[in-house]
């Protein structure tokens, strides 16, 4: 009998992650829940045992933090049982780049960015090395479109598809596989933390639809899974649009429309 492997989840005491922690006790994984809220994730990690009967972990952490990051990142170098990571915990910005405060940046950007990234990393070489696992990198819509207005948090959500698209490259020759999700609007409590009324948003994704489309791309190996999205076709045009840019780059020398006509 195939043993699955253990499922570890940040940001796992409510939102997309606690639903993603709930779909995989379902397919019968044993679980590692990880957030600050260690009351939520007790009562969430008690209802998936008994629903599910499953294994389920509470790791409490606030991934912020230097100690609370080092001691996920020990669990997931150390523990061979883990074979999913499920990259969830992020925050959103609330106002725009002149409202931010500089302590309110850098956590935004040492949870979206730098503590995803060194989870990832301390995974990775396991997953290499046993030819198996995968990484899974929640990321937004908004990681491409400024125009949104959300430069810090949008900027994150880029990096995270820049760096799953990266990984990509260089993990799956060994057979780890690597997923970005980009959900758009999703209802989860990110918005009330933010100071934003997602009920004033005029289309919103319920979170379970949003991790059941996420599992489906999952399940199939897709590299970047975008629900809200319903014209695959655009993201083929876009990526190979970028591509064809690529193609045209000649880095010896400056474009005919930059040289000097003096």
């Amino acid at each position: 009998m195939t043993t699955l492997p253990t499922v570890l989840v940040t940001g796992a005491s409510s939102g997309i992650g606690s639903i993603y922690a709930e779909r995989f006790a379902r397919r019968g994984h044993d679980l590692v829940l990880v957030a600050r809220d260690k009351a939520r994730l007790d009562t969430l990690a008690a209802r998936l045992r008994e629903e599910s009967g499953v294994a389920v972990e509470v790791l409490q952490a606030d991934l912020t933090q230097p100690g609370d990051l080092a001691a996920v990142e020990t669990r997931l170098r150390d523990d061979a049982s883990i074979g999913i990571l499920i990259n969830n915990a992020g925050m959103a910005q609330s106002g725009g780049f002149l409202q931010q405060t500089s302590e309110g940046i850098e956590r935004l950007i040492t949870l979206n960015t730098t503590a995803l990234t060194r989870l990832a990393a301390a995974a990775a070489p396991r997953f290499v090395e046993s030819g198996t696992g995968a990484i899974v990198n929640i990321g937004s819509v908004v990681g491409f479109a400024p125009e949104f207005g959300m430069s810090i948090y949008g900027a994150t959500k880029a990096f995270v598809l820049f760096l799953s698209q990266g990984l990509h490259l260089e993990l799956s020759p060994s057979g780890a596989y690597v997923q970005a999700v980009l959900p758009a609007a999703t209802r989860t409590e990110i918005w009330e933390r933010a100071g934003i009324d997602v009920n004033s948003l005029t289309e919103v994704m319920e979170v379970g639809e949003l991790v059941d489309a996420a599992l489906v791309g999952f399940d199939r190996r897709e590299l970047v899974t975008i629900p809200p999205l319903h014209v695959a076709g655009r993201w083929e045009a876009l990526d190979g649009a970028r591509q064809g840019l690529l193609s045209d780059i000649r880095q010896a020398h400056a474009a005919d429309r930059y040289r000097s006509e003096a």
